[in-house]
């Protein structure tokens, strides 16, 4: 299972970057290799890699010559017939089921089965997928692009080691966070863009509290004061993204905790629906003639996210020093301070101590809600100190609701 699945992976990569590739041919129309076609190739170069660490080097040139008879004539009737269509799709996907049908017999059943409904999906997705390229301008491109340059070549350049007082100083996890910035806001606008400002706001605020409800709230928040007709979007897509933290927070109790679940999770729960409800009403009532595909330009968001990015590292070291001060006898205390910055690991260690029996799941989870709501008041502060007027308002009203229904569990929950 772990080798399909490091092979999935790989496999994953292969496709993504020839979507990426063929996106932009797509979108130049080329006639003779685009979206699908690229994807195809790159499936096809990663499967006779697969191959090729099996059997030798040879099957790679194999490989390369089939993909040269098959790319050359078509090549030379695109240069000698302009009217005729070159397009590779079919001849290429050829190719892969063939080399798909070969891992096969090599014991990669699972790999192959999902590698044939890959293709399946691509020839079938033939009008939606040119369709939804040619949706996306020259501007929308560079911002791709951008992304790409700095979350696939820049930061994997980065050493990801801890320095400075504390060792909170990690240029990988520093710079993480700058790409989460530019990666979330740019799929909340292309998120709009296809699916229009209601579902676009949804996906992207469930979307944004999966990675990284902060970061969601940082760019959200910047992303107003540059666009600020479109303030009410933003403001559910801060909401929702901070109503998934709970949930995401209560799946990990469920998984490290089995032990005490019944004690820990109900509030915890409870808290997961209070957050829900507050961001469906602000999905009601906000989003009524929100309903309309965008036409605002892309986001450039580079500069705000690195300059989030500096924020950020100012932080770390505020909730290094304050950990150092006090120590961890005040649970309360670390749970509020790391709680600023990351409910994961206050989450996961605390629900580790009370599962193996170090810490009263009573105080567990009244230390994991304590982070949640000192993370709802830095997030507070990004939004005043960030956001625009329009957004401001449904956003702190939110805010205020979601820490006053959570400080009400904390003292009245039983």
């Amino acid at each position: 299972m772990t080798n399909n699945t490091e092979l999935l992976q790989s496999l994953g990569v292969a496709l993504g970057l020839g979507l990426l590739v063929g996106m932009q041919r797509e979108w130049e129309h080329n006639r003779l290799a685009g979206l699908r076609t690229f994807a195809f190739v790159s499936l096809f170069g990663a499967l006779s890699g697969m191959l090729a660490q099996a059997h030798g080097g040879w099957v790679l040139g194999a490989a390369l010559v089939a993909f040269a008879v098959t790319t050359v004539p078509a090549y030379i009737v695109q240069l000698r017939d302009k009217e005729a269509d070159p397009g590779l799709t079919t001849e290429i996907a050829l190719l892969v089921m063939f080399a798909t049908g070969a891992i096969t017999m090599l014991g990669h059943q699972m790999v192959s089965v999902v590698v044939a409904g890959s293709v399946l999906v691509l020839l079938q997705g033939k009008k939606t997928l040119h369709q939804m390229v040619h949706k996306i301008g020259e501007n929308d491109l560079r911002e791709i692009a951008r992304l790409v340059l700095i979350g696939l070549v820049i930061l994997p350049l980065l050493p990801n080691k801890s320095y400075g007082y504390g060792g909170v100083l990690n240029p990988f996890a520093i710079w993480l966070m700058v790409v989460l910035i530019v990666g979330i806001n740019l799929a909340a606008y292309l998120a709009s863009k296809f699916l229009g400002h209601s579902r676009g706001a949804a996906v992207a605020g469930i979307l944004g509290g999966l990675v990284s409800s902060t970061a969601t709230t940082a760019s959200a928040s910047r992303r107003s004061q540059n666009q600020q007709s479109h303030a009410k979007p933003l403001a559910v897509i801060t909401l929702i993204s901070a109503a998934v933290v709970f949930g995401r927070v209560s799946v990990e109790v469920m998984i490290f905790g089995p032990e005490v679940l019944g004690k820990m999770l109900p509030p915890l729960l409870a808290m997961m629906a209070l957050t829900g409800a507050i961001a469906g009403a602000a999905y009601r009532f906000l989003m009524k003639s929100e309903l309309q595909p965008s036409d605002e330009p892309p986001p450039s968001e580079l500069k705000g996210a690195v300059m989030f990015g500096l924020l950020y590292v100012i932080v770390l070291f505020a909730v290094s020093y304050a950990k150092e001060r006090f120590g961890h006898a005040g649970l309360f205390t670390v749970a509020a301070i790391s709680g600023l910055t990351d409910m994961d690991a206050i989450t996961l260690s605390t629900t580790s101590l009370s599962n193996s029996g170090q810490l009263d799941p009573a105080t567990a989870w009244r230390v994991i809600l304590t982070g949640g709501l000192a993370n709802i008041l830095f997030k507070t502060g990004l939004i005043l100190s960030l956001g625009s007027r329009a957004f401001i308002k449904p956003v702190l009203m939110g805010f205020v609701a979601t820490f006053i229904a959570g400080a009400a569990i904390l003292a009245f929950w039983p």
